[in-house]
């Protein structure tokens, strides 16, 4: 029996999910498949488990899964084993726009959805024909590099296996027996957020899973037991789909608690925020990205701070929990900015938020504006992870940006806010905010020598910083 083995790479630094590991679903859609081809499949999450090189050695073929920050890992990876003459695939959303560069590491490359592309890639390797019309393919012919053209998306999502994880060795067993079990129940996305490289991957339409598909595959999981977290971008863009699945959910009786990412938008729905909540939600994440008017045009959010505020209310108003999400980095953002969202965050009493840099992620229009204006300082992409700057702002300095984010973090878990929580007897909140508190001077602390980069690559102004790599930094302007 041949063997394939789908490895997905550690992420390389710390952020605020850290201690919440969550693979991403595509190896295990894939393995999969080839199980039902006959293939012995083996799976590697390296969050959680070790690759061993030498029993790698061994198999007929690789598979390696990559976004932007994981690529210098998948790709070191890639070459360690192609050194053991194993051939080696590499997917994602990285090599999806930069397969010339993921060719220097690989043997083949699909860009974009994989489904359809490996079958007809293993179809082709087993009856000896030619590469050359599998859609999606990058390969080396000879000493020349060829991209075929891409194929059209998957419209019948039913036809996609569940991912299968109880079918992984005992590490692997934790996350479908102890953990959050991902789920995704739709592809694609109509909006064009200028920061975003989803439509790159999987188009601007949106397709979806069925809501009995989606039952189906929650009927394997134990609902006393198992969290859910919906992968989708946006896990409300059809309301009448979403109300469907939530009723399902609700009729099943699952006790599932879960979360989803969401738009700002789903509060103009009450009945639909209240479907959720009855069945199960109990934390949704939303990227309200920005209350600065003039950012959010710039990087087309087609959304309204008045809009973020009352979504805000009529969620609470519900019971669920808000992870809010920001990006500071934009062409219109200052440190005015800054302070503004900062305070927003906190009147709105999120439960939790990130404070995010903007990163050019290579397929995102924004990666093309910077490039073209030469605004990008560093081409490492381990720190492609919205936690370090490697572009130089148009309003802030490039250490001054940095700091702005540690400056957000540390003001919002800040210890009165903690205590706060204490005093309300709001534990899980001040769990959360312990958490992400102590991650952030870590995160200082690991970063000493990027921030002394940064530092080195700034002109002083008018803006003083006082670092401290333990406690809370204090500005000075």
């Amino acid at each position: 029996m041949k063997k394939v083995i789908f490895i997905e790479p550690k992420a390389p630094n710390l952020h605020i999910f850290s201690q919440f590991v969550l693979p991403r679903l595509g190896i295990y859609i894939l393995g999969a498949l080839m199980r039902r081809r006959g293939w012995d499949v083996e799976i590697i999450f390296e969050e959680i488990q070790a690759i061993d090189f030498d029993r790698v050695a061994k198999t007929d073929l690789v598979g390696i899964s990559t976004i932007t920050s994981t690529a210098p890992r998948a790709y070191l990876i890639a070459d360690t084993i192609r050194k053991r003459d194993v051939p080696v695939i590499l997917g994602g959303p990285h090599v999806t726009f930069l397969p010339e560069e993921a060719l220097d590491h690989a043997d083949f490359v699909i860009r974009g959805e994989g489904e359809r592309a490996l079958m007809a890639f293993i179809d082709a390797r087993e009856i000896g024909s030619s590469l050359a019309a599998i859609p999606n393919l990058s390969y080396w012919q000879g000493d020349k590099k060829i991209h075929n053209p891409m194929g059209g998306f998957l419209e019948d999502l039913d036809r996609i296996p569940f991912p299968d994880f109880d079918r992984h060795d005992k590490s692997e067993r934790r996350i479908a027996g102890l953990r959050t079990i991902p789920i995704l129940t739709s592809r694609g996305c109509p909006f064009q957020c200028s920061f975003c490289s989803v439509t790159g991957m999987f188009g601007r339409k949106y397709r979806y899973r069925s809501p009995r598909n989606i039952i189906e595959e929650l009927r394997q999981y134990d609902h006393k037991k198992n969290g859910i977290f919906f992968y989708d971008d946006n896990f409300a863009a059809n309301r009448k789909h979403t109300k469907e699945l939530l009723e399902a959910m609700i009729a099943e009786k699952f006790k599932f608690k879960w979360s989803a990412q969401v738009r700002a938008d789903i509060a103009k729905d009450e009945d639909l925020v209240r479907l959720m909540r009855q069945a199960g939600c109990h934390v949704v994440y939303i990227g309200f990205e920005s209350v600065n008017p003039r950012s959010l045009a710039e990087m087309r959010k087609n959304q309204t701070a008045e809009e973020i505020r009352h979504a805000a209310k009529v969620i609470h108003r519900h019971g669920i929990r808000i992870h809010g999400m920001f990006v500071y980095g934009f062409d219109e953002d200052d440190w005015h900015t800054v302070k503004k969202t900062v305070k927003f965050a906190k009147r709105t009493k999120l439960t939790s938020t990130q404070f995010l840099i903007l990163t050019p992620l290579p397929g995102s229009d924004i990666f093309r504006k910077l490039s073209l204006e030469r605004r990008i300082l560093f081409k490492d992409w381990a720190l492609y992870d919205a936690h370090h700057v490697v572009f130089r702002p148009a309003r802030f300095s490039v250490f001054g940006l940095q700091r702005a984010q540690i400056f957000s973090h540390a003001k919002f878990y800040s210890l009165l806010g903690m205590v706060r929580k204490f005093v309300k007897g709001k534990w899980f909140d001040l769990g959360l905010a312990h958490y992400a508190r102590g991650l952030n001077r870590l995160w200082q602390k690991r970063n000493r020598t990027f921030l002394k980069v940064l530092d080195l690559l700034t002109p002083r102004k008018n803006e003083k910083v006082v670092i401290d790599y333990t406690q809370n930094i204090s500005l000075d302007h």
